[in-house]
C-alpha cells in the first residue's frame, strides 16, 4: 500500500510518498518541495526519489494548484517516476495545522471536515487556507473517492487542563473557543514517542520537555504520553521568540501602538508576525544561522538578538519543568534545535542545578537521535529529527489498518 503525505504551507509544499511492506512504513520512495517565495510569478521545484534520481525546475505558476498537480505528475512520469498509475496510491494524510475544539485526533477528511478547516481560516490564516487547498487539489487530480486523512498540528495538545489552556480574561472568551491551542503538535508527539524508543522506556513513564525550535518554536511538557502543556496559545504567535515572530509581549504594548501611533490591526499582524524576533531585534536575518555570524563579526544586535532568544528559551523552560514536577528528558528537535550546538549548550546551562550534564564533545558533532548527556546526568537530553511526514503517515496507516479490522 502506498501513502502519500502532503504538508502544505503558506510558502512551500512539501510531500512524501511511503509504502507499507510487512506492516512497515517504508523510507521515502519519492519526495518533492516546490517554494513559491524564490522568485515572483515561478514555482521551484525540487524532487528526489528513493534510487537517486533528482529534478530541479523552476516554471511559471498559473495557481498552486496547477504545481501541486505538476508536482504530483512526477511521481508517474519522467525521470523521477515510481509508480506507473495515480490510482496506486491508496490514501493521503495531510498535515492541518488547526483543529479548532472538534477535532482532537486525525480524520477522514469529509464535506463537514473541509467546511470545519475553512471555518478556521479565522484562527490560521496563513495555514489553514494552504491546507485545504491541498486536500481540494488532490480531489482534483486523484478524484474525490481516494480517502484522505486530516491529521491536526493542535490535537496533540488538545488534552491540556483547562487551567493551563484558558486564558484569564473575561469567561466569554471561553464561551468563543478563545484558549490556548498548541502548535507542532505533531512534531511534538512523534518526538515524544521517539525519545521512549531511544531510552527504551515506557512513554507513560516519562516527564518529557520537547523542544521544537525552528523558524516557529515550541515548547511542550509531555507526561504520560500527553500534553500537558505549551508555549503557544491561541495562535503560533504566543511563547518563545522566534525567527520573525515577537512571541508572548505585554498586551498593553499593542493598545499603546493603537492609540499613540495610530497602529492598525494589520499592521501590528505584519509587525509581530513577520518583523519581530530574531529579524526585528537583530536587523539581520529570521534565519539563526546569519544571525550568528553576524555575531561573529562584533555585530551587537546580533549578539542581542541571541541573548534575547536563549532568556525566553530558558524562562519557558523553567515554566514547562514546574508544570511537570520533573524531569526525566529534554529533548531538541527541528531546524534549529537538531543543529545549532550553541543553543543546545546554552539552554542546558541553566538546568545544571538539577544535575543535568551535557557531553560538550557530543552535542558538537551534529547529533541525530542520540543522547548527548554524560552518563552520570541525572536528566537525558535527546537530539530527535523531527519526522512529521512519517507520523502522518503512520496516522494514515492506523486508519486504514483500523477500517481493515
Amino acid at each position: 500500500m502506498k501513502i502519500l503525505v502532503m504538508n502544505a504551507g503558506s510558502s512551500s509544499q512539501k510531500s512524501c510518498l511511503y509504502e507499507v511492506v510487512d506492516d512497515r512504513i517504508s523510507e521515502p520512495l519519492w519526495e518533492a518541495s516546490i517554494d513559491w517565495t524564490r522568485r515572483q510569478g515561478f514555482a521551484e521545484f525540487e524532487v528526489k526519489t528513493a534510487t537517486g534520481a533528482v529534478l530541479e525546475e523552476e516554471i511559471p505558476m498559473q495557481s498552486r494548484t496547477q504545481a501541486i498537480a505538476h508536482l504530483l505528475e512526477t511521481l508517474w512520469q519522467g525521470k523521477t517516476k515510481v509508480i506507473d498509475l495515480p490510482a496506486e496510491v491508496a490514501v493521503v494524510g495531510h498535515r492541518v495545522v488547526h483543529g479548532g475544539q472538534d477535532y482532537r485526533e486525525s480524520v477522514r477528511v469529509t464535506a463537514e471536515v473541509k467546511a470545519a478547516i475553512a471555518d478556521l481560516f479565522v484562527l490560521a490564516p496563513v495555514h489553514n487556507p494552504a491546507n485545504l487547498e491541498g486536500i481540494e487539489a488532490i480531489e482534483s487530480i486523484f478524484g474525490k473517492d481516494i480517502p484522505q486523512i486530516a491529521v491536526f498540528d493542535t490535537a496533540f495538545h488538545s488534552h491540556i487542563p483547562d487551567a493551563a489552556a484558558i486564558y484569564p480574561g473575561l469567561y466569554a472568551w471561553v464561551e468563543k473557543g478563545i484558549r490556548r491551542y498548541g502548535f507542532h503538535g505533531i512534531s511534538h508527539q512523534y518526538c515524544a514517542q521517539r525519545a521512549a524508543q531511544i531510552l527504551d522506556r515506557d512513554l507513560k513513564d516519562l516527564r518529557l520537555i520537547t523542544c521544537h525550535l525552528g523558524n516557529g518554536c515550541s515548547l511542550a511538557a509531555i507526561r504520560n504520553g500527553q500534553s500537558i502543556d505549551t508555549t503557544m496559545g491561541f495562535t503560533p504567535l504566543e511563547g518563545l521568540m522566534m525567527g520573525s515572530r515577537s512571541g508572548s509581549i505585554d498586551p498593553s504594548i499593542l493598545i499603546h501602538l493603537m492609540r499613540q501611533e495610530g497602529y492598525t490591526a494589520d499592521r501590528l499582524d505584519k509587525e509581530l508576525n513577520k518583523e519581530s524576533g530574531l529579524l526585528g531585534i537583530s536587523g539581520v536575518s529570521a534565519d539563526l544561522r546569519s544571525v550568528l555570524a553576524a555575531m561573529d563579526t562584533g555585530n551587537p544586535r546580533a549578539k542581542l538578538a541571541l541573548d534575547i532568544y536563549i532568556h525566553r528559551l530558558r524562562s519557558c523552560l523553567g515554566s514547562m519543568l514546574v508544570s511537570l514536577g520533573g524531569l526525566d528528558a529534554l529533548v531538541f528537535t527541528a531546524g534549529v534545535g537538531e543543529n545549532s550546538a550553541i543553543v543546545r549548550e546554552l539552554a542546558c546551562q541553566s538546568l545544571e542545578f538539577l544535575g543535568l550534564k551535557l557531553d560538550l564533545e557530543k552535542n558538537k558533532n551534529r547529533p541525530v537521535n542520540l543522547d548527548i548527556a554524560t552518563p552520570d546526568s541525572t536528566i537525558r537530553i535527546l537530539v530527535i529529527h523531527t519526522q512529521e511526514d512519517l507520523a502522518i503517515a503512520q496516522e494514515c496507516w492506523h486508519h486504514c489498518s483500523s477500517k481493515a479490522d
